[in-house]
């Protein structure tokens, strides 16, 4: 299991922020004017290069919002001109792109970043340029809550498998909904009936937290307190959920630690969005308290796995079933080893992980709960200070990546593995690099005592 540092402080990691800022620049620019984009979107390195998996176009969103990202810690105007651009010229088509469940990953980390960073004065304020982010956002919004599939008692944004398929991934694009929500959209469907956005959110999250997320009560053989599965399967004749899968971890019945990460980083965001609302307009969605209820639950029982099924470093594995992983030891009590023979870590779950700790703790902290919010917010930190050091912090100049040892899709064998190597390790990916400096520029906001770092600030 982790082993939390209660003494480490945000300020304690300024000067790694530094080093981290100078070179995720380095980066940015590398991409910028090396990159083919006749290829498609850049999704992983190879031999420290990025290139591109078809799959689904869900990666560009990171692209472009990292120099948003970068702009926002730095305030050099290039990486502002980089997303800015980009975002006009690139990401309209994944504003109206019905074929995917990413549109929170795509859209609101340009368009909403950007609109963010108006808001909160970093960027001249401009009433069309407002206006333009606005739509995109309230379309995108709309867009993703059309994939739906009703489900007894609710239902579930349905992944591009197809309207069976729920993914756990999916928590972090209920942003979209909200967003567009918040900002005024008027949802219709057949009939010019009205859809409401927030009611979707928050149906779709509720059927998150009821069958991705396990709580030990007896579910199946492998119920463990906070275990995720990445896909849960229902059956879309009449609704009922059929059994958990996965797409991309070893089983149905072993975590995804990257799935994992998704929801530890979901849940606690959107308990901070129902922060922002009223109490009157969640009582026709069951009220605050038993809608907070849930999802708190869903937060501290995926943390709480994270923390106990991770090795010391706060570095996890790739799945917490993975079959080879007895051939380690005792690796849960030594730090992770990214160049082993058997099982590849992922340090991309790390980075999206460690923001779920450090904003689950913080919310807990200021809601009274001081020592649970502490273990969080401390584990958060630990995490963070090991993905700021090698081998994970990427400092070779002509490597393009960021966040090193993440891993796409190893049941496909995706992954590079270099020469000489079992296992895939050293390369990067776009949403590991993305998140790496998105929980860095929440940390170093806290320090400077900037506006908190939240998607819903672009509100």
């Amino acid at each position: 299991m982790i082993k939390i540092d209660y003494n480490l402080q945000p300020t304690d990691l300024s000067s790694k922020l530094k080093r981290f800022w100078e070179l995720s620049g380095q980066k940015i620019q590398s991409i910028e004017q090396n990159y083919d984009v006749s290829k498609g979107s850049p999704v992983f390195t190879r031999k420290g290069e990025y290139t591109t998996r078809g799959w689904t176009e869900w990666t560009q969103g990171f692209q472009y919002g990292s120099a948003i990202l970068q702009f926002d810690a730095t305030g050099e105007q290039d990486f502002l001109e980089i997303g800015r651009k980009n975002t006009l010229n690139v990401m309209a088509p994944h504003v109206s792109h019905i074929g995917v469940h990413d549109h929170g990953f795509n859209n609101v980390s340009t368009y909403g970043n950007l609109l963010r960073l108006m808001r909160e004065g970093k960027v001249a304020f401009n009433e069309w340029e407002k206006n333009f982010y606005e739509l995109a956002l309230k379309i995108s919004g709309a867009v993703q809550a059309s994939r739906w599939t009703p489900i007894k008692n609710g239902g579930y944004i349905h992944s591009f498998n197809g309207a069976h398929s729920l993914f756990v991934d999916t928590i972090r694009s209920c942003r979209a909904l909200v967003v567009s929500h918040r900002l005024g959209h008027v949802f219709q469907g057949e009939g010019d009936v009205k859809i409401n956005l927030l009611d979707r959110a928050l149906q779709h999250i509720k059927a998150t937290a009821d069958y991705s997320v396990f709580y030990g009560e007896g579910r199946d053989s492998y119920d463990i307190w906070g275990r995720t599965a990445h896909e849960s399967v229902f059956n879309v004749k009449d609704g009922n959920f059929r059994c958990p899968n996965s797409q991309q971890g070893y089983t149905g019945f072993s975590t995804w630690t990257r799935g994992l990460a998704w929801a530890m980083c979901g849940f606690p965001e959107e308990l901070e969005f129902l922060e922002t609302l009223e109490d009157a307009e969640l009582e026709a969605f069951g009220g605050r308290a038993s809608i907070e209820k849930y999802m708190l639950k869903a937060a501290q029982a995926t943390c709480d796995f994270y923390i106990e099924h991770t090795p010391i470093d706060g570095i996890p594995y790739w799945d917490t079933g993975a079959p080879n992983l007895h051939k380690l030891g005792d690796y849960l009590n030594e730090k992770a080893n990214p160049y082993n023979d058997f099982e590849p870590v992922d340090a991309s779950a790390a980075a999206i992980g460690s923001q779920g700790l450090l904003r689950l703790g913080r919310y807990l902290m200021r809601k009274g709960d001081t020592e649970t919010g502490r273990k969080y917010w401390q584990a958060g930190l630990t995490v963070l200070n090991s993905l700021l050091e090698e081998p994970y912090l990427s400092t070779n100049e002509n490597h393009q990546g960021l966040l090193l040892h993440s891993i796409y899709h190893q049941p496909n064998g995706w992954d590079y593995v270099p020469e000489g190597s079992k296992i895939a390790n050293g390369e990067s990916s776009m949403w590991g690099d993305y998140h790496f400096r998105e929980v860095a520029l929440y940390v170093q906001k806290l320090i400077n005592q900037e506006p908190y770092y939240a998607f819903f600030n672009c509100l």
